[in-house]
């Protein structure tokens, strides 16, 4: 007798942290999983890089499927690298010289986007434009997205829906302010979203049918080493406040974890979600953390293709290793991972045992 085996497909959300050209892990995350044809992304939340792919993936799908979603991520990443520095730069013969030597990283410390781009020309806009068709994402997408960005006044998070996605709800996400103006939508003033929600765990997991969430982090949670040089602190304390956002919703669901353990008839309330919401996990942080501070800032397709292809063997290790525990448990321990502290020599998050991963080179690049 010939017994035929049923392939069980799985539903997962996905929140998607920023880290700007470090973003380019997180397409490799995604261009594995789009490619299971067992796998169905469900909800996604996401923030700054993390909500340029986001996009992306909600466009290729409404479009397409999963194939025209593959090729959309990897169209939109072409665009970044061949952006490269803003146009306006390369305009200013003085601005770009700095482009090629350490001193770009300093500009910003020294002039604000208002000085140095008094029009506020942004290239990301152009390359969202061009490259994704948002009424058709907010008629069409099968997934229903989360992008956050953060109120300039308040300081408080405001989550984009997908019916109210527009090219601005994006470059809201990922408004730098030290490179670009602050983005203003029906009269309020937004920056990056890594400031308030890094990205929204929390409400993905209350309002999600789904009940499972991938969590792909770039930020390393521990850097070695302590900052001396005044771009090295501004860089060092930039990580620190968009890995706080994180910290602070895991210190939440944790909190609600514990106070629901042993109360008969199981968690209820506003927060009983929480306690039950099965939570899994790709880093890069051994990845980012191998590169220099300010490498998140330079699209270099040498990095972005290492990045890559991290991401999708990331992906693939975790899928070997996990697929069977969606839906039945987490596969991540959220306190251990992101509230146990740990010495340095280690980011915490890392597998045990696992190294550094070595910087990129010209070789690494797959043909």
């Amino acid at each position: 007798m010939q017994v035929r085996l049923f392939r069980r497909n799985v539903r997962l959300n996905l929140a998607l942290q920023g880290g700007g050209a470090h973003g380019a892990f997180t397409w490799g995350v995604l261009d594995r999983l789009l490619e299971d044809d067992e796998l169905e992304i469900n909800w996604v939340s996401a923030t700054s890089a993390g909500a340029v792919n986001a996009v992306a993936v909600a466009s290729g799908l409404s479009e397409g499927g999963k194939t025209s979603a593959r090729n959309k991520l990897r169209s939109v990443w072409e665009a970044v690298h061949k952006a490269g520095v803003p146009d306006l730069l390369r305009l200013n013969p003085f601005l770009y010289g700095l482009t090629r030597t350490p001193h770009l990283a300093q500009m910003a410390s020294l002039w604000s986007p208002y000085e140095f781009n008094p029009l506020g020309f942004d290239p990301l806009r152009r390359l969202l434009s061009e490259s994704i068709d948002f009424a058709k994402l907010r008629q069409n997408s099968p997934i229903e997205l989360l992008i956050a960005a953060t109120e300039v006044a308040t300081g408080r998070s405001r989550i984009f829906r997908r019916h109210e996605l527009t090219v601005e709800a994006v470059l809201a996400s990922s408004c730098l302010p030290t490179l670009h103006h602050a983005v203003e939508i029906d009269g309020v003033a937004y920056w990056d979203g890594g400031f308030s929600a890094n990205p929204d765990i929390k409400t993905l997991a209350m309002e999600s049918p789904v009940e499972d969430t991938l969590i792909v982090q770039l930020n390393p949670l521990v850097r070695p080493g302590l900052p001396t040089g005044v771009r090295e602190i501004s860089l060092h304390a930039n990580r620190l406040a968009f890995n706080a956002p994180l910290i602070r919703e895991v210190e939440l669901i944790e909190t609600v974890r514990e106070c629901q353990q042993g109360r008969i008839g199981g968690p209820r309330g506003r927060f009983s979600k929480l306690a039950t919401h099965r939570f899994h996990l790709i880093e890069a942080g051994r990845y980012t953390s191998a590169l220099s501070p300010d490498s998140n800032m330079k699209p270099d397709w040498t990095l972005l293709s290492y990045l890559f292809s991290a991401g999708r063997d990331e992906a693939d290790k975790w899928l070997g290793r996990h697929r069977s525990a969606i839906g039945r448990r987490s596969s991540v321990d959220l306190k251990e991972r992101f509230l146990t502290h740990r010495r340095v020599g280690g980011s915490a998050g890392e597998d045990r045992g696992a190294g550094k991963a070595k910087a990129p080179v010209a070789a690494d690049i797959p043909d």
